[in-house]
């Protein structure tokens, strides 16, 4: 049964990591300052914490987020965003399991996901941008990483009762917490 449930939970890793990279690549709206661009792909990232846990989560998000930037031409940002995305999916899970201990409805582990995402893309993207781009570009960066950041949990708020109806996703859901 450990096999089989880890085994399950590494393909739906995988799948996360596709759709993070799928859905960072297939819109893009183009920002000022750093020649960056807004996406949806943050809506896979805070989804990825919820389904999948901190661990599964942070790695499919990071990974999934990271190869966007690797195919998409933005390699400087590779290591930058599988750190920062891994961490907003690492966190939104850890987050989501503490509510799920406290039988928390669900769309607030979602929102808590949201926030981290709200405050990490712009925070993080800004503080690493300082040295490539100086302050000012840094700076003009984030109100677009901003907006991204509110898109993304608009958008996860959409799709996590789309997704919480599929079987294997529901079950990922309400399965108990262990308590340490």
């Amino acid at each position: 049964m450990f096999m089989r449930t880890n085994t399950k939970k590494l393909i739906l890793a995988a799948l996360f990591a596709a759709l993070a990279c799928v859905a960072t690549m297939s819109i893009r709206i183009p920002t000022p300052g750093t020649g960056g661009y807004i996406h949806p792909g943050d809506a896979v990232v805070i989804l990825s914490g919820v389904f999948l846990g901190p661990v599964y989560g942070g790695l499919a998000a990071g990974i999934g987020s990271a190869m966007s930037d690797l195919l998409g031409g933005y390699f400087i940002y590779v290591p930058i965003t599988l750190g920062i995305k891994g961490l907003i999916a690492f966190l939104t899970g850890a987050a989501f399991e503490q509510l799920k201990r406290k039988h928390a409805n669900a769309y607030i582990g979602v929102i808590i996901g949201g926030i981290i995402d709200i405050i990490l893309v712009p925070g993080g993207y800004g503080l690493c941008e300082i040295p490539l781009y100086g302050l000012a570009g840094a700076l003009a960066s984030m109100p677009a990483n901003f907006v991204q950041g509110i898109g993304g949990l608009i958008l996860a708020l959409v799709l996590f009762p789309v997704l919480a109806a599929v079987p294997e996703f529901k079950q990922m859901l309400y399965v108990e917490v262990r308590r340490k």
